[in-house]
């Protein structure tokens, strides 16, 4: 259902696997996805110094290893009819699902071209104290087969870089409080982790897609950059979240 439209951007609301199915094939040129983790087992973190309950909503719940991963089959093969055949997606993780996500993946007969590792450098720090603590997320950035001539702005990434190639580790602090003014997603990403993806891996004028929107972090770099931007999300509180950060941009320029 659509939710918010403008000339730069297209808000809509429900379930991913459905709205997709409502897009034109093969029109969009870049995917990022931030999909459940399946991390919502009533274990604890730390948050702001004080213990606290991992839970962040049912959305997150695993059900089950054969479930979460037939799940993560079917949002993908969504997304693989409106991606542009040299387009690509990215998608972020945690073990508990990047490695689904890279099977199902390779078995949709998709080629990884990287695999980006986010260091967080002030992670939260391990409350059980019974392993090491987890401070990076990885991303998957993979195109429809190995061949297929996609879009990577190596000059300008490496400009960006002081010069220097990019590697695949990325030293990224997590969200500031700077970029939630307005709301924020439990899961929400730093701008900078976004505009690294589709800075460089799209031009001026191309299509991105979010098929898991959440605060819209996706959305305000695509249009500061001059993307378009299509959002989709089950919850209308985190649309609308996109929506004020979306019209921000406007009234910041």
């Amino acid at each position: 259902m659509q939710y918010y439209k403008d000339d730069k951007s297209l808000l809509l609301l429900g379930d991913c696997i459905k709205e997709l199915k409502k897009l034109e094939e093969k029109s969009v040129s870049m995917i990022f996805a931030d999909p459940p983790y399946r991390l919502s087992n009533d274990g604890i973190t730390c948050k702001s110094g004080k213990m606290a309950c991992v839970n962040k909503g049912d959305w997150d719940k695993s059900y089950g290893l054969k479930e979460d991963h037939k799940f993560n089959r079917k949002w993908i093969k969504a997304c693989d009819r409106v991606l542009k055949d040299d387009g690509t997606i990215w998608i972020s993780g945690t073990y508990h699902i990047i490695h689904s996500i890279a099977f199902a993946l390779m078995e949709l007969g998709y080629y990884i071209i990287n695999e980006i590792i986010w260091f967080k450098p002030n992670a939260a720090p391990n409350m059980g104290c019974r392993c090491f603590t987890a401070s990076h997320e990885t991303l998957i950035w993979a195109k429809k087969y190995k061949n297929a001539r996609h879009t990577f702005n190596y000059d300008y990434i490496k400009e960006l870089n002081n010069g220097k190639q990019m590697r695949s580790v990325w030293e990224i602090p997590t969200t500031p409080k700077k970029e939630k003014t307005l709301g924020s997603h439990p899961t929400q990403k730093p701008k900078e982790l976004l505009y690294r993806c589709i800075l460089s891996s799209t031009n001026e004028g191309d299509l991105v897609l979010d098929p898991f929107c959440g605060s819209g972090t996706t959305g305000v770099i695509s249009i500061e950059n001059k993307r378009k931007f299509i959002g989709i999300d089950i919850d209308e509180t985190y649309l609308e979240l996109t929506k004020k950060r979306i019209l921000q941009i406007d009234w910041e320029e």
